[in-house]
């Protein structure tokens, strides 16, 4: 069975004024998605900034969510690390906490071999007793998870049962669920290839859309699995000049922008990220209005 089916939100992180993280925000986005169609939270992700939040900070994200969450909606826990004991205690500690999955991203900086990789995600598998999605995506790793060791980790490990797959490359991500036999949840990491990954046999998408979109993020998947393909795939193309906007510039700076743009007043982005230009930030908001999406 599926961690979840359709559309999760990788969760944006909110801060106060001073760069902490706002708790009573987080709490109030994830009512938010709860009720407006998200089916499940993939708490500190990329989306999420989880690169500059502490180990503390980033451990309190994940209990907090899986607490308020209060099982409404599955949540995964981005415990990803370039270090394999760092991603094995942070995943060990998430799936203690109640995690119902774990997204673990490919080591960056110092990278790895594909044979590295099937120990990095081995040695974590086999401590972390949570299921785990792999989570590919080269422009920000410089790592590629090639289609036979995507094969050889599911095929080898019990609880390693999807793939968040970044990678743009249509062909590579045909070839994973033919090495796999379709055997493997396939998620899509870009939001503007969430009908292709469906045909392909997709379970969904893990969304930067959804946090300011969650219904209609929700729906492109709901039509395509109900047979309305020619529903989802009109959604999916009315928005597409939002989802470029949304990645005019480094994620998650224009998603914060947006959000705050309707309001929900999230705070801004921990440096070396910083604020969205204001010639891209009018861009966002036409899209936004564009797409109706109602602004503050």
């Amino acid at each position: 069975m599926s961690i979840f089916k359709g559309a999760g939100v990788a969760i944006i992180t909110p801060f106060h004024e001073d760069g902490s993280v706002n708790y009573d925000k987080l709490d109030e986005l994830i009512d938010f998605h709860c009720e407006n169609g998200t089916d499940s939270i993939v708490i500190c992700g990329t989306t999420g900034e989880s690169s500059t939040l502490t180990e503390e900070e980033h451990m309190e994200c994940i209990k907090f969510t899986i607490e308020r969450t209060k099982k409404r909606i599955p949540v995964i826990a981005g415990t990803g690390s370039n270090c394999t004991r760092t991603a094995i205690e942070m995943s060990k500690d998430a799936a203690k906490a109640g995690a119902d999955g774990l997204l673990l991203v490919t080591p960056y900086y110092n990278k790895a071999t594909q044979a590295g990789l099937v120990a990095h995600y081995k040695a974590i598998a086999a401590e972390a007793k949570a299921p785990i999605i792999l989570y590919s995506v080269k422009s920000r790793t410089g790592m590629n998870i090639e289609p036979a060791t995507v094969a050889q980790l599911v095929s080898e490990v019990d609880n390693i049962v999807g793939i968040k797959e970044a990678s743009g490359d249509i062909g590579q991500i045909a070839k994973i669920m033919q090495m796999t036999d379709g055997n493997i949840d396939l998620y899509s990491g870009n939001d503007d290839q969430i009908v292709p990954l469906l045909s392909l046999g997709g379970k969904g998408v893990i969304s930067v859309l959804s946090n300011v979109a969650p219904q209609e993020t929700h729906d492109i998947c709901e039509m395509f699995f109900k047979g309305d393909i020619e529903g989802s795939r009109a959604l999916q193309l009315k928005a597409l000049p939002l989802i470029n906007q949304l990645f005019s510039e480094v994620n998650p700076i224009p998603v914060k922008k947006a959000a705050n743009l309707m309001g929900m007043e999230v705070g801004g982005v921990r440096m070396p990220l910083t604020e969205m230009t204001e010639a891209n930030a009018a861009k966002l908001a036409k899209a936004m209005a564009d797409f109706g999406l109602k602004l503050a």
